[in-house]
């Protein structure tokens, strides 16, 4: 029988800026457990509201964890058992739940879509957690959306240490607003145990995430670890009760939408009698090409494909 796991938001049990296969695991579980754990948002300080609004847990990892490249707080690794290299992690999405009571927005030097917006800014919107809304500084209300930028497994040992940054074969900081509570999401395996992390919380993001951020804030989120080997995966790949979802991560946008639809394509034939053709035909008639992120150094691309219309 599956038995539940937490990881305390403790700076002990989580990591700042990099992924990395050496990082000691801070729990060990059985495949088919769930596992619930604890996020802080991206950034340093200078992205904080008044001192008093700062839960004590994040202060505490603030001021402990030494930085790495990227600006991320990510919780992990947990390992899997009986996961192997060549083997596919199935993440079952199960909760992502608000756990502050703000979160911010910034536009940052030299970073983002648009880098000569150089007026530089952070607002703190309020987040409403009971009504899953949250309100910005000039009165404009948003419905919260939440979902974990960052969800994977660690690289391989060959890779060394990776900065939070940037999206790659092992996942990591995909910033895919679609990686949300209902969503099944699945990672090639590089190391034994699978190593699987989490973090970068967000309260709401558009496709693009344009500015840099999200509404990056704290969440708290609920994820069944489950060990495939009938269902290898050379690339993240993501699947919701109605749709399936292809990813394309590269520095060049045009190489992003060339890999998410070649991954879609691939995928329809293994479901499917359908030729590699027919499938692209498919593709160009139903499958919704969009733009994830265009950000965190490799660009994201995913395409949506209807379930029904296998």
């Amino acid at each position: 029988m599956s038995q539940h796991h937490e990881i305390p938001a403790t700076p002990d049990k989580m990591v700042l800026g990099y992924l990395d296969a050496s990082i000691p695991p801070v729990l060990e579980v059985e495949s088919g457990d769930t596992v619930t754990l604890h996020s802080f948002p991206a950034g340093g300080a200078e992205c904080l509201p008044e001192a008093s609004r700062v839960p004590a847990d994040y202060l505490a990892a603030l001021n402990t964890l030494p930085a790495g490249p990227g600006p991320h707080f990510i919780t992990g690794p947990v390992y899997v058992r009986g996961a192997q290299p060549g083997d596919t992690l199935q993440v079952d999405i199960l909760e992502a739940t608000p756990r502050m009571d703000w979160g911010f927005v910034a536009i940052l030097p030299l970073l983002g879509t648009l880098p000569e917006f150089t007026e530089y800014e952070t607002i703190h919107p309020v987040i409403d957690r009971a009504r899953g809304v949250c309100t910005l500084p000039w009165g404009t209300e948003l419905p919260l959306d939440p979902f974990f930028g960052i969800i994977g497994v660690a690289p391989p040992k060959a890779w060394g240490r990776c900065g939070s940054a940037v999206p790659r074969a092992f996942g990591g900081n995909m910033d895919n607003k679609e990686l949300k509570p209902g969503t099944t999401l699945y990672l090639p395996v590089f190391n034994e145990g699978a190593l699987f992390m989490a973090g970068d919380g967000h309260g709401v993001q558009g496709d693009g995430e344009v500015c840099i951020t999200a509404l990056e804030t704290g969440l708290s989120g609920k994820f069944r670890l489950t060990v495939r080997r009938d269902f290898p995966v050379d690339f993240p790949f993501a699947e919701t009760a109605t749709h399936l979802m292809s990813i394309g991560l590269d520095e060049d946008l045009d190489d992003a939408a060339r890999q998410a639809v070649r991954e879609m394509v691939k995928h329809i034939c293994r479901r499917t009698n359908l030729s590699a053709n027919h499938a692209y035909m498919l593709c160009s008639l139903i499958g919704d090409l969009r733009v994830t992120q265009t950000v965190d150094g490799n660009k994201g691309v995913h395409m949506l494909m209807p379930k029904s219309r296998l």
